[in-house]
């Protein structure tokens, strides 16, 4: 029988960056897939800011960025005219080093993960897998068919990565509540000309259809994304690119030369009940799916891997108590409920239909939006939003005080100094003071073995919400667990958790 600390089922994103972190904190992982090879098609597309944030903790922003590619603005149309045009650049700046859309195909992403994923000695165990596991207490006791037959496997924890159709969750009989859409999307990837092929975003909300058009890598290549209406639904499986309205797609002058990969799919909104069920963890679409507004799917899957992963490390160090392990639905379950009720408001008003809904969309929303956009606190928001650099556990258990702006659950907030920054890619405990350290904080880290980062205080870091001469306590995964308090409140907060640094 082989056996394990973590089970990982499933190798898309989410399985292979849960893999990478545990492994880089020396945690015994096996990852099974049960298909033959990484996904062939680019499915996700869109990597947000704070991945590209958290990835550099993996060694990876730089990679992605590089074999990716920088969107740097959202463009909407409705009639065939621009109405509005979002620069990222601009409204993302001093927000974040990643101020654009990144755009790397999920099938490139893979091949990225599961190299550096070999690289540490783990490889994918392809054509494997999960029939069956239980619960044990001290482990969990599954199941496997690979090519060599059955076989046994034990392990400390098994995580469910294997997206919506979860064999792990049908096994821990954690419901998955919500629905449907009626209607039917197609995605392809083509070649293409016309004004729109131009590295931007573009988004056409026009009376018969609604698509949207993805740059990627390489000259006159793009996605297109669109909403199959009428009778044309009903044979989906059947569908191929020429059968769909190309109404939108004319509009905007786009002139498609060569398809090389077309599909039909339906949109879910779901959300499991439970992340957590004794040592079994439910993560990435095993745990949530929503609409594609947005780019988030992929993005909160890899969230969700990276909260998990540094508090397992701690529980199989012994440096935390299992209990810690609750965090992680509390924190996680929160976020996908609120994501999926705001990419269903936002989905449902995209395409909905009849004569009022056209005209707000084609009318009304082009008419505003260009005045609207031009507000800054707008704009602000849109991309602390769809970056998902605003999500935060205010009022999670794992999170304490106020100092300035920042709240304990918050993330970090980023500030440039020279050509670097306050983040680093640490994967531990630290501190971080902007201004003043007092001699008890100095000691206390010292004896606790907590970095502690002194920054020179600059009106930047106040502008940011950093309170002066103020301690933050900074968790593995960057956000803050104290905001302000020093060192009593930092000793405070380990003996009420009993969490060892």
């Amino acid at each position: 029988m082989k056996s394990c600390d973590v089970l990982i089922v499933g190798a898309g994103p989410t399985g292979l960056v849960l893999a990478l972190w545990l492994t880089k904190q020396g945690v015994a992982v096996r990852i099974i897939d049960k298909t033959a090879e990484p996904g062939t098609t680019s499915r996700a597309l869109a990597v947000q800011a704070r991945t590209l944030e958290l990835y550099r903790q993996l060694d990876l922003a730089s990679a992605v960025i590089d074999k990716g590619h920088k969107v740097p603005a959202i463009n909407l149309w409705a009639r065939g005219e621009k109405a509005a045009r979002l620069p990222f650049e601009a409204i993302g700046e001093g927000l974040t080093r990643y101020s654009f859309l990144e755009i790397f195909p999920q099938d490139e992403h893979e091949r990225l993960l599961v190299s550096r994923l070999e690289a540490l000695g783990v490889s994918v165990e392809r054509q494997t897998e999960l029939l069956d596991f239980s619960d044990e207490g001290e482990h969990v006791a599954a199941r496997l068919r690979g090519p060599g037959g059955e076989e046994r496997c034990e392990a400390r924890y098994i995580a469910g990565c294997d997206g919506a159709r979860s064999r792990v969750r049908e096994i821990m009989k954690s419901g998955f509540p919500g629905g449907t859409y009626r209607k039917i999307f197609y995605v392809a990837d083509v070649e293409a000309s016309g004004p729109p092929i131009n590295g931007e975003l573009h988004v056409a909300l026009d009376e018969a259809d609604f698509i949207a058009i993805f740059p990627l890598s390489g000259q006159g290549r793009a996605r297109l994304v669109g909403i199959v209406r009428d009778d044309r639904a009903a044979q989906a499986d059947t569908l191929r690119f020429e059968d769909i309205s190309d109404r939108a797609i004319t509009h905007l002058k786009v002139r498609v030369e060569k398809v090389n990969w077309f599909s039909t799919y339906h949109v879910h909104h779901r959300v499991t009940d439970r992340f957590r069920k004794g040592r079994a963890f439910l993560l990435g679409d095993a745990a949530h799916v929503h609409s594609p507004v947005g780019g988030q799917g992929m993005n909160t899957g890899i969230g969700d891997a990276i909260n998990l992963a540094w508090k397992l490390a701690a529980v199989l160090a012994e440096r935390a108590p299992d209990a810690l392990l609750d965090s992680y639905q509390a924190e996680r379950i929160a976020f996908a409920r609120r994501l999926v009720k705001t990419t269903d408001r936002v989905f449902t008003l995209v395409t909905a239909e009849g004569r009022m809904a056209d005209i707000l969309r084609t009318r009304v929303f082009p008419f505003l939006a260009p005045m609207v956009t031009r507000l800054a606190f707008v704009r602000r928001f849109l991309f602390r939003t769809v970056s998902q650099i605003m999500l935060n556990y205010r009022g999670g258990p794992l999170s304490r005080g106020i100092a300035g702006k920042v709240h304990g659950g918050d993330r970090l907030p980023w500030v440039k100094v020279g050509d670097g920054d306050n983040f680093d890619g640490a994967m531990h405990w630290q501190v971080h003071v902007y201004g003043r350290a007092g001699a008890a904080l100095t000691a206390w880290c010292r004896k606790q073995n907590i970095p502690l980062r002194k920054f020179v205080l600059r009106r930047a870091y106040r502008k940011a919400g950093l309170a002066a001469n103020t301690a933050y306590l900074l968790r593995p995964d960057t956000y803050v667990a104290v905001a302000g308090g020093g060192a009593d409140a930092f000793a405070r907060y380990f003996a009420e958790t009993r969490i060892r640094p």
